[in-house]
């Protein structure tokens, strides 16, 4: 058995192969990305742009108000005051819809001192820069309009190309669709969007005290909860999770199925069996696939040492720790970007810490040698940084996770981290 990492080998009884977060994340980015596909706008919130998308036009392709008010010369009105008013002559009531190329029953151009009524969104006409509020304005009737505030030229309009004009990059590649940005895209023309592929995920538990979760469990036996929260985290960072069921700790039937699972599956997660034991095959089910390869047989963090990564053909197999919480760590902070990446997003693997901070709310020990990964509870704090509340207990129990909503890392060189001190926050 070998590792990519040079100088790092995995012994046959099966010993961990410790690698830091940081290498972790390097041999995760090593596995390319899985392309790109079309899909219809409506369905490409959450995606990932795959390619630069330039702009097939200016956005406004013409001028537009931006208030409801009067389209008129900035010129006509400078200095125009409450006290000392300009008048103007409203010479076009104009609706939304009406085209500047073509007129209202024929062209339309404001000479100085003459106006038009202008909705929000309207196409200024020839002659007008800028839109004066109907607020700043009255209507003395016979279509004379008293002007008691001047604008400068440009103010309350939607230039041509302010949004983004042709030829430029409307949104970049690597970017994750919001609403807004698939209401660009809308505004733009665009019905279809090329975006990356959604990872399939097969998720697998193993062991021989696992039951559905819709059993009742004998003496010794314990409900499946890694492949419902998997299922979740997959979904949430992008991905189509693929529940493949629970395979005993039988060698023969688990390197049967995650053969099966790597058929149709971009990446498979392996939940339980990655620790030492007589019992885990996580290891050897892995190496049984032809041209399989473990890259790290751990990592140098906690919650979630016992990680495997293995590479079979250009697909990814995750060893997680069966225990609830390490897993939903794991997945929290290796495999949540690493999915991410798959789909395109180029900076999913940064091991940069995250750019958002929180103030501890008391001291907290660290473990010298490896990351660890402790769950918090936010408060909000107005005009603050948030303060980062540590949720203890032990490592089995669900609370721990019900009740924290971020996570912090102390650094695998520190001893432990200072009450007060500001932290990176990981959210769950």
């Amino acid at each position: 058995m070998r590792d990519s990492a040079p100088g790092k080998t995995l012994d046959g009884h099966g010993f961990l192969n410790v690698v830091s977060r940081a290498e972790f994340c390097a041999l995760l980015a090593s596995f390319a990305p899985l392309g790109a596909e079309s899909v219809p706008l409506e369905d490409a919130l959450g995606r990932v742009l795959a390619a630069d998308l330039p702009a097939p036009e200016d956005l406004p392709q013409t001028a537009r108000a931006s208030m409801d008010g009067y389209a008129l010369s900035a010129r006509s009105v400078f200095g125009a005051t409450e006290t000392n008013p300009a008048y103007a002559d409203c010479v076009a009531d104009l609706r939304i819809d009406w085209s500047a190329s073509e007129g209202q029953g024929g062209s339309l151009s404001l000479e100085s001192g003459q106006c038009a009524r202008i909705p929000t969104g309207g196409t200024l006409p020839d002659g007008a820069d800028a839109v004066i509020m109907v607020e700043h304005t009255g209507d003395l009737g016979a279509g004379a309009i008293e002007v008691r505030k001047s604008v400068a030229p440009g103010e309350n309009v939607m230039l041509p190309g302010e949004d983004v004009r042709q030829g430029e990059a409307a949104l970049p590649a690597g970017r994750i669709l919001r609403a807004q940005d698939v209401g660009l895209l809308a505004a733009l023309g665009q019905t279809r969007v090329g975006v990356g592929k959604r990872p399939r995920v097969g998720i697998l538990s193993t062991g021989d005290e696992l039951v559905p979760a819709g059993e009742t469990p004998k003496p010794g036996q314990i409900r499946d909860v890694n492949t419902s929260a998997l299922v979740c985290l997959v979904a949430e960072a992008g991905g189509v999770p693929v529940a493949l069921g629970i395979i005993p700790d039988d060698l023969p039937r688990l390197t049967e199925a995650l053969a099966a699972a790597l058929e149709s599956c971009d990446v498979v997660l392996l939940s339980g069996g990655s620790s030492i034991g007589a019992r885990d095959h996580s290891v050897a089910a892995m190496l049984a696939q032809p041209g399989a390869e473990i890259l790290a047989h751990g990592v140098a963090m906690s919650p979630g040492k016992p990680t495997i990564l293995a590479r079979v053909g250009r697909k990814a197999v995750i060893g997680l720790p069966g225990q609830v919480t390490s897993a939903q760590v794991v997945q929290a902070v290796l495999v949540t970007p690493f999915l991410r990446h798959l789909a395109g997003r180029a900076d999913a693997l940064s091991v940069s810490p995250p750019p958002f901070v929180a103030e501890l709310a008391r001291n907290i020990a660290g473990r010298p040698g490896r990351e660890d990964f402790v769950r918090i509870r936010l408060e909000a704090r107005p005009g603050l940084p948030p303060l980062a509340h540590p949720v203890l207990g032990k490592s089995g129990l669900l609370k721990t996770l019900l009740e924290a909503n971020a996570l912090i890392a102390v650094p695998a060189e520190a001893e432990g981290l200072y009450k007060g001190a500001l932290v990176p926050v990981w959210p769950l």
